[in-house]
């Protein structure tokens, strides 16, 4: 049994506290307060010393007797309509083992001692003492009330065959005292045999019970019990009960260590949730250690381990969200000797510096009059077989605004053709060009394009070349300088050569058999094929059909596309391809892999989603969390909304980013949605919810969207170069700007004298002596040249007329309204303020 406190004892027991408080000190008990805890061997204690405090003798109890009465209503007749009480009375017995094995002790030895005097009882008459004995085991029989009916049977059939009791003679005192003894012998037996048997039938019940404990708390077992009307409870009624006085929950006395498992992201509640307290103390703790966060608030793994660490915890295990791509990309494997692959060759350079004609030349096609405005916005791919070998090219745009899409085709190249205009020199897109390939470790060739121009200075262009660390090689350096044009072919085979010759000292190889690799060059959304995504193929060989995972995007290749539009079955190393099939743009510059299943691929891209969505909610609540603090004391920062959809994706990063660097501390501008593709009605109408202005890059909206944005008034503009597009931009924000407020004094007043005015109070006589005096502008009154009021007029007059302005060298009359300290010498200066609208 558990040990319970002394106001638990006291309830039992139904007393006081303080009464059971006081016996149990009479007793020697070192209990002294209710919540205290009193042991079995306590109790039993108390119960012997208040035993002998009534005047018991007997120490413990030598037999217990229980009772039991258990009312049921039996429904009888038709229908169960009548309804008959039955009552059951049970009364059981137990006897202390130690006492019964004392009693068989004694009945031996009596026993004993009757067989020895049996000579002697032979002598005396047999019929008393046989007729005698039976009476007295049925005398005693109502005291063996608790044996078997069996045994009352057996103890019965004597006594019916026996003789009258009053027929019996009487016998000496010595035998009347040995028949008593060894009928009170035979009695014992009886119970010790019934007691055996009793408490193996206590015992096999305990087992089944043991075994049944499992079927609780509405189990199966417990049904069928209770849909046979509890029959399944234990002889007598009674079950398996838990007695008011225990818990069945104890509660922890020392802290409790939560081994926790934790990922590379997780949210406050999350956390909380592992380590079993409330979110709250979690927010406490992070605020503690300087992190403001809310419930929702994503943590990363180390913070989330620090807190683990100091709420008392401890971290068993860190777990990387990124099992299943890391075992989708090792599952990717090649067998086989690398084979030599053709180069990836990319054109950069500065704005119309010729790079695209360069390409028109060796492709011997028109790429640039499909530009708009002759200038290139999207990465183009190009594979071409020439005399000397296949080269793929890549021809990146050269404006400022497409640095990612530059930085991108640089990593995924082998080969730099800088061009640079004889003409031109270096610019500032050209010094880009040369970062982002010293920064990627690629060589560099540089075509001096525009030779055939009588300004072409080939030496200037070395010259400021060598400046940035580009030497020529007939300078002493690595770098080959061609002098090229792209318009006569000038020096184009020794253009080709020299990349050749380049990616034979690079020595590139590649595995064409297997699944294919890469990186995604472009994307867009094609309004009849839907997506497209052109790939370049760096290992393997990509296949009708195949199951791709590019970024978040995923599918089977329904078809492969070269430059020319022509399908192709497959694509080996080196060879851009467009594909279709995709059910989505992925990003341009992401990497894809074929897969074995589209399950697996599905996997990944959707976690890769979750991953991206998780990133971009830290980023905005880090950014409301920094605003809240930063913003303290600023004033409100204006924001140009806008919505851009553009045809492919590269332009809309490069859009996006340029917008994005326009901002200013006073205005900024806020894409409210971005995408790729045409301007749908959802795109209006979420314009029109966040008074947004639409851009379309290339794109069109279709009917439904136009009729949102006639209906509600929607700013939408269309453009195809990208020019126009910051420059209006640029204009919106100038017109969202705080205009500049400017002062200007219009004229100054000397004061001569002083009046006083019953009308006016004090007027002071003043002459003109520069610019012009107006009658509703504020004034400042200056002594000896400082300040001492600023204000407006009053009242303006000259002589007895009110006047509104009174010009230079003129006198006049000025009343300043609520001062009254205009002294003679004072300067009355008029001023104006003005509005200037500011630009960016």
């Amino acid at each position: 049994m558990a040990d319970v406190t002394v106001k638990e004892l006291a309830d039992v027991v139904g007393t006081s506290v303080e009464r059971l408080l006081s016996q149990m000190k009479e007793a020697g008990l070192p209990q002294t307060a209710a919540s205290q805890s009193v042991s079995d061997d306590q109790k039993q204690s108390l119960l012997l010393f208040l035993k002998k405090s009534h005047g018991e003798a007997a120490a413990t109890p030598n037999k217990i007797t229980l009772k039991r009465k258990v009312t049921t209503t039996l429904k009888t007749g038709q229908g169960g309509k009548k309804a008959v009480a039955i009552e059951v009375r049970k009364k059981r017995t137990y006897v202390k083992r130690e006492e019964l094995d004392l009693e068989a002790e004694k009945a031996k030895e009596e026993a004993a001692r009757v067989e020895a005097a049996a000579p002697v009882a032979a002598e005396a008459p047999a019929a008393p003492v046989a007729e005698e004995a039976p009476a007295a085991v049925v005398a005693e029989a109502p005291a063996a009330a608790e044996a078997p009916a069996a045994d009352a049977a057996v103890a019965e059939k004597p006594a019916a065959n026996a003789k009258p009791a009053a027929k019996a003679k009487p016998a000496t005192v010595e035998e009347d005292a040995a028949q008593k003894r060894a009928e009170a012998e035979a009695a014992q037996a009886r119970q010790e045999e019934n007691r055996k048997k009793s408490n193996k039938t206590v015992d096999k019940k305990r087992v089944d019970l043991r075994e049944n404990s499992r079927f609780t708390d509405g189990g199966e077992d417990d049904r069928n019990r209770s849909r046979r009307g509890g029959k399944g409870k234990m002889k007598g009624g009674r079950g398996r009960q838990q007695s008011a006085n225990e818990h069945a929950f104890t509660r922890p006395t020392a802290p409790v260590v939560h081994e926790v498992e934790l990922p590379e992201a997780i949210t406050v509640a999350d956390l909380a949730s592992k380590m079993a307290v409330k979110a709250g103390e979690v927010i406490k703790t992070l605020m503690k250690m300087g992190v403001m966060a809310t419930i929702n608030q994503i943590l990363d793994q180390d913070t989330a381990t620090l807190v683990v660490e100091e709420m008392g915890h401890k971290v068993t295990k860190l777990i990387a969200d990124n099992a299943l791509e890391v075992a989708v990309t090792e599952s990717v494997s090649y067998e086989g000797d690398e084979q030599p692959r053709a180069p990836v060759v990319t054109v950069m350079g500065h704005v119309d510096h010729g790079k695209t004609s360069l390409l028109d030349y060796i492709r011997r096609t028109r790429v640039v009059s499909g530009e708009a405005g002759g200038i290139t916005q999207h990465i183009g791919a190009y594979h071409v077989e020439t005399d000397h070998g296949m080269v793929s090219f890549l021809d990146t745009p050269g404006h400022a605004a497409f640095t990612s899409m530059r930085a991108r085709g640089a990593q995924s190249t082998d080969v730099v053709i800088l061009v640079v205009a004889a003409d031109d020199g270096v610019m500032p897109q050209t010094e880009e060009a040369i970062q982002h390939a010293k920064a990627a470790d690629v060589p560099i060739v540089v075509a001096i394009n525009k030779m055939d121009k009588e300004a072409a200075d080939p030496e200037r262009v070395k010259s400021e070349l060598s400046a940035r660390d580009v030497l020529p090689e007939d300078w002493g350096g690595t770098v080959p300088f061609i002098p090229v044009s792209a318009h006569t072919g000038q020096g184009i085979d020794d253009l080709l050569e020299a990349v050749l010759l380049q990616a034979e000292i690079l020595e590139l190889k590649a595995h064409f058999t297997g699944p294919g690799q890469g990186v995604v060059v472009e994307s867009r959304l094609d309004k009849g094929r839907g997506p497209v995504a052109t790939l370049l193929v760096q290992n393997g060989t990509l296949k009708k059909g195949d199951i791709v995972l590019a970024g978040t995007c995923y599918g089977r290749a329904r078809a492969l596309l070269d430059e020319n539009g022509q399908q192709v079955n497959d694509a080996g190393p080196s060879i851009p391809v467009e594909i279709l099939g995709l059910n989505g743009t992925p990003e341009a510059g992401d990497n894809f892999m074929v897969v074995e299943s589209e399950k697996k691929a599905r996997e990944v891209a959707e976690f890769r989603e979750n991953k991206m969505k998780e990133l971009v909610q830290q980023r905005q609540q880090a950014a409301k969390l920094d605003a809240l603090f930063s913003g303290m004391g600023e004033g409100q920062v204006a924001n140009l909304n806008v919505v851009v959809k553009t045809d492919v994706r590269g332009s809309l990063e490069a859009i996006v980013a340029s917008l994005q660097k326009l901002a200013t501390d006073e205005v900024r501008v806020n894409v409210v949605s971005s995408g790729v593709g045409g301007i749908t009605e959802t795109d209006a109408t979420l314009a029109v919810a966040s008074g947004a202005v639409m851009f379309g890059f290339n794109v069109r909206a279709d009917n439904a969207a136009k009729k949102v944005v006639e209906n509600n008034g929607v700013d939408m503009r269309y453009y195809s170069v990208i020019y126009d597009l910051l420059d209006d931009v640029k204009q919106a924000m100038a017109g969202l700007l705080a205009p500049e407020l400017r002062e200007e004094i219009t004229g100054i007043a000397e004061v001569r004298d002083v009046f006083n005015s019953p009308k006016f109070g004090q007027i002071a006589g003043c002459m003109v002596i520069d610019g012009v005096v107006y009658r509703h502008k504020k004034i400042r009154v200056l002594r000896d040249n400082v300040v001492v009021y600023e204000g407006e007029l009053e009242s303006l007059r000259r002589f007895k007329d009110d006047v509104a302005e009174v010009r230079q060298g003129m006198e006049c009359g000025i009343g300043v309204k609520n001062y009254q300290d205009v002294r003679p010498g004072d300067q009355i200066e008029v001023f104006d303020v003005r509005e200037i609208a500011r630009t960016l």
